[in-house]
């Protein structure tokens, strides 16, 4: 089982820079993809970025502005958000499967607990 944590949330202001971490500790899996979504308060869950074992990464479109993901060899995985703005506020989980990245939240089999991220205008 892997047991996946995140870290470096907060309370921010609008315009700076965060960076959110993820280690991932137990047996992943050779093919093990990592994920980060978010979920707003009273918005459904949403993925923001996703990146393979081999460093592939996926980042959809309406997020390649400010969103950038990154990972060492040691299954940590880093989530830089640049220029905040408010409509960032949520608590963002780290997610991984094995197989590579999947687009389809319900197809990653672990979770971390979250981070909550605040923004201030």
């Amino acid at each position: 089982q892997v047991h996946l944590v995140e870290s470096g949330g907060g309370l921010v202001q609008a315009g700076e820079s965060l960076t959110l971490s993820c280690s991932a500790s137990g047996r992943t899996p050779s093919d093990y993809a990592m994920a980060w979504f978010r979920q707003a308060p009273e918005k459904q869950r949403e993925m923001v970025a996703a990146i393979t074992s081999t460093h592939v990464t996926y980042v959809p479109d309406s997020k390649k502005a400010r969103f950038s993901i990154s990972r060492d060899d040691k299954n940590t995985v880093g989530l830089e958000i640049d220029s905040l703005i408010p409509e960032d506020t949520a608590v963002y989980y780290c997610a991984g499967r094995a197989d590579g990245i999947s687009l389809l939240m319900r197809s990653y089999d672990d979770w971390g607990q979250g981070t909550r991220v605040t923004v201030s205008s």
